[in-house]
């Protein structure tokens, strides 16, 4: 079994209360980026090693909840509460009632946070890194420390950050960048909203350090740079109902384990467009089955990417 490791700083106790016939249903998961692109690498037959914060009453009750994710847990004490959030589903929207963020660390919280990961990574065969929750609760420079330790051993790296946390790692020039494209227009500080410039600010981080590049755009078809800058759309199948909640961290979990299993790049983004898809059937919180995602990857197909014929 394929071992990886994930950086994903803050996991995250969610309350969500359904409609159930005539009352309520409420429901308690374990969530966050971290977690849901681990329960999806799980799926895909890798071992995540998940390494994070967790303190307060809310990590006691969320370090339960974690145990039910596939692989391993190295999970940090933290002094400050774990954060948590409550979501209204029972009217078919998605309605926060409340969210209640993680504190930031301290500096020997922080230290062990790097530690703890750095570790892991050099154990594995591949260290997925994702945001903190809010996105300043580390500071830019703990990314960079982790990015540049793994790859100095030659661990690969891929990443799913936004802007400085993403500026913070390019120097060490990630395997995958993985971001949808409001996060590219912000880090490009301008639109991405046509063909031509979705691709500029696409090559431009590339230029800047990404091995390769994947940018989501919601329900249209992603652009994907390979290695070689060859730009190509990845078109999933497309569906009218479901929900966007954890599509691009399951997707980026799929990649990961497909990566770490040895599988060449574009299978991994293709079993990722699969799996995002998947999730969006399943109503979201990163969740899906490996039989639908390989029966789905079935139907992504990668195209030419328009502006590259002069679209």
């Amino acid at each position: 079994m394929p071992r990886l490791a994930v950086f994903g700083p803050n996991p995250m106790l969610t309350v969500s209360i359904e409609a159930r016939g005539g009352g309520d249903d409420v429901h308690l998961h374990a969530g966050g980026q971290g977690v849901w692109l681990s329960r999806m690498a799980g799926e895909m037959g890798a071992e995540p090693v998940l390494c994070g914060l967790l303190g307060g009453e809310t990590g006691a009750v969320l370090g339960g909840l974690l145990e039910r994710l596939p692989g391993e847990r190295r999970m940090v004490s933290a002094e400050g509460t774990s954060g948590s959030y409550v979501v209204d589903r029972r009217d078919g929207e998605r309605q926060v009632l409340a969210y209640a963020p993680a504190p930031p660390p301290s500096r020997h919280e922080i230290d062990a946070l790097v530690t703890t990961t750095v570790a892991a990574a050099l154990e594995c065969r591949l260290l997925a890194m994702c945001n903190a929750l809010p996105g300043d609760a580390l500071a830019v420079e703990v990314y960079g420390a982790v990015a540049s330790d793994v790859r100095a051993d030659g661990c690969p790296l891929i990443v799913d950050l936004s802007s400085p946390r993403l500026d913070a790692v390019l120097g060490a020039r990630p395997d995958l960048v993985k971001l949808n494209d409001w996060e590219l227009a912000e880090y490009v500080c301008g639109p991405v909203d046509a063909p031509v410039r979705l691709l500029a600010a696409a090559t431009l981080l590339r230029e800047r350090g990404a091995g390769s590049v994947l940018v989501t755009r919601g329900g249209e078809p992603a652009l994907w740079l390979d290695r070689d800058g060859r730009p190509r759309l990845v078109v999933p199948p497309r569906f009218e109902r479901g929900r966007r909640e954890g599509c691009g961290d399951t997707m980026m979990g799929a990649i990961a384990a497909a990566l770490a299993a040895g599988d060449p790049l574009e299978r991994a983004v293709v079993l990722g467009a699969a799996a995002g898809a998947v999730n969006f059937l399943h109503a979201g919180l990163g969740t899906g089955d490996r039989a639908s995602v390989e029966r789905l990857a079935e139907r992504v197909r990668i195209e030419p990417y328009p502006a590259a014929n002069g679209g």
